[in-house]
């Protein structure tokens, strides 16, 4: 069977949608020919533990770890947050960002180049080098963010030319949303910029999420460039078994940001249970996940605090429970400018849940297309009062008369196991060339 030697950061037992692409993909790559043989941390910061995805990897598959040096116990001994896990996106569950916290932001995107994770580039290049001499591989890929892991490839890369190199990118680099925030220096910029240019032209294949991210990097010229979306694994699926809430329960799972808070929302729900008091009675929001201080701040500022359900991370099979059980699922995406190519991988699986999906993003990006195509609703945009209470007041009609359903058209492209075809056959032309 032909070897792939995949380097990631997530892995097992890590929670959070970081992990998913690539434990899924190793989950059914046996199944096309391919062998999967992971190279990750032996001591990560993960942001959650999620033992749920160990059924889906045989015990059989050969795990590579060596030890990281991380400076995250400076960062918790700077902001007094010793004990507290490193979350992504630079969301706080607490409290506002105070001066310790951007200190410790600008410090990250100047001096920890191209993320923190840098430290373990040139030991895992010395390891993994020592490794391929006597255990030789048909192909290497690469997962990132952390982008780190991408100078992983390219030093593997400069040792062994002929062996092929997929950079898969689940989120862009230099054009991530909080890139900005990082506040870089003219020369730290330059730097991220040169670094990823050099990954993009230097791997055989660069893999991407959606076409708007496929535009983006073909502005760096690339040798080869494909969309892999994100997806939904049909036996997580069958394994939730829920029945519907009887509350108009209107849940997001997942991280949600500040950027991410749909402040609009919140004003037309606050203005219904005014307008209505059965509307205030049948009310629930759910918010399943990590959700930043502000976001509740907007939910208690518009009056909502009796109907909101705030529920820690669950372990994957109990959130794609909720997905299936919540009459409606909420999708936010950025509330920034240059975001059209995102789409986020829960998008997906609240497909595969054939619930109604209230959406909020970009009207004229990726997300929205699959959407459409899909049959499960249109976007909307984060201003947009007169549609979004539309919506919401359709949802809720249907929902008192029992007929809040959805009918998606076919998504089973969107299966991990058939986008685990779609990277096989691109491993084997690769290994042709």
């Amino acid at each position: 069977m032909k070897k792939v030697l995949i380097i990631s950061y997530y892995w097992l037992p890590s929670g959070g949608s970081g992990v998913q692409r690539w434990v899924k993909f190793a989950k059914y790559l046996r199944e096309f020919g391919w062998e999967p043989i992971i190279y990750t941390p032996e001591n990560p910061e993960f942001p959650s533990i999620d033992h749920s995805f160990e059924k889906d990897i045989p015990a059989d598959i050969l795990v590579l770890k060596t030890p990281i040096w991380e400076p995250y116990n400076v960062y918790r001994k700077l902001t007094s947050k010793k004990g507290e896990p490193i979350n992504a996106g630079f969301i706080s569950e607490n409290k506002k960002q105070g001066w310790k916290d951007k200190m410790s932001i600008w410090i990250r995107g100047n001096f920890l180049i191209p993320d923190p994770r840098r430290f373990w580039i040139r030991p895992s290049v010395n390891y993994l080098t020592n490794y391929l001499q006597d255990n030789p591989v048909d192909a290497v890929i690469t997962s990132g963010p952390p982008h780190s892991m991408h100078l992983i490839g390219m030093g593997l890369k400069e040792n062994f030319p002929s062996l092929p190199w997929i950079a898969d990118f689940r989120d862009p680099w230099t054009n991530i949303y909080f890139y900005k925030d990082l506040k870089t220096t003219w020369l730290a910029d330059r730097i991220h910029h040169r670094l990823e240019k050099k990954v993009v032209r230097t791997a055989d294949t660069v893999v991407v999420v959606s076409p708007g991210m496929k535009e983006e990097f073909e502005m760096l010229k690339p040798k080869k460039l494909q969309i892999i979306t994100n997806g939904y694994d049909e036996d997580d699926i069958r394994l939730a078994d829920s029945s519907l809430d009887k509350k108009f329960s209107i849940s997001h799972i997942g991280l949600l940001t500040e950027k991410q808070n749909p402040r609009v929302l919140w004003k037309v729900l606050s203005e219904l249970c005014n307008e209505n008091p059965a509307f205030r009675s049948d009310l629930k929001i759910q918010l399943i996940g990590k959700v930043d201080f502000s976001v509740l701040e907007s939910v208690s500022e518009y009056g909502l605090q009796e109907q909101l359900e705030k529920i820690p991370y669950l372990p994957h099979g109990e959130a794609i429970a909720k997905q299936q059980s919540s009459q409606i699922l909420l999708l936010l995406l950025l509330n920034k400018t240059g975001t059209k190519g995102i789409i986020t991988g829960k998008l997906f699986e609240y497909l595969a849940a054939k619930r109604p999906i209230l959406s909020f993003g970009p009207v004229d990006g990726d997300a929205a297309t699959v959407l459409r195509e899909a049959g499960a609703g249109n976007m909307i945009d984060f201003t947009d009062e007169v549609s979004t209470k539309e919506l919401v007041s359709e949802y809720y009609e249907y929902y008192k008369n029992n007929t809040l359903i959805i009918e998606n058209k076919s998504v089973t492209k969107f299966s991990r196991k058939n986008l685990t075809g779609d990277l096989a056959k691109l491993l084997d032309e690769l290994i042709k060339n």
